[in-house]
């Protein structure tokens, strides 16, 4: 697998929107590249006839049941809010027009 740049560590903190100095930036490309190549050793390693899971013992739903309770209106749930729009909590944006 192919050393991670510094130009690829600065696009992906652009994305994540961390602000990255160039000390940074240089410390965190070998580290990223040894993380790709340890998870791709543990690909090499996993056999055709075992299945990919997500744990080693068998998982069964915990959840109770969904069932219809009364609860509060719209009304009742946004009394408290500071500013409500449409029927909705009205927050401030945090995203620009980029994406």
């Amino acid at each position: 697998m192919p050393d991670i740049t510094r130009e690829q560590v600065r696009h992906l903190a652009d994305l994540a929107r961390i602000d990255l100095d160039d000390a940074e930036l240089d410390h965190l490309a070998p580290q990223l590249s040894v993380i790709l190549e340890s998870v791709a050793s543990i690909s090499e390693a996993a056999a055709a006839d075992v299945p990919p899971t997500s744990h080693p013992l068998p998982v069964t739903n915990v959840f109770r049941e969904d069932v219809v309770r009364p609860s509060l209106t719209p009304a009742q749930a946004l009394s408290g809010a500071p500013a409500v729009e449409e029927q909705r909590f009205a927050v401030p944006r945090i995203l620009g027009d980029e994406q």
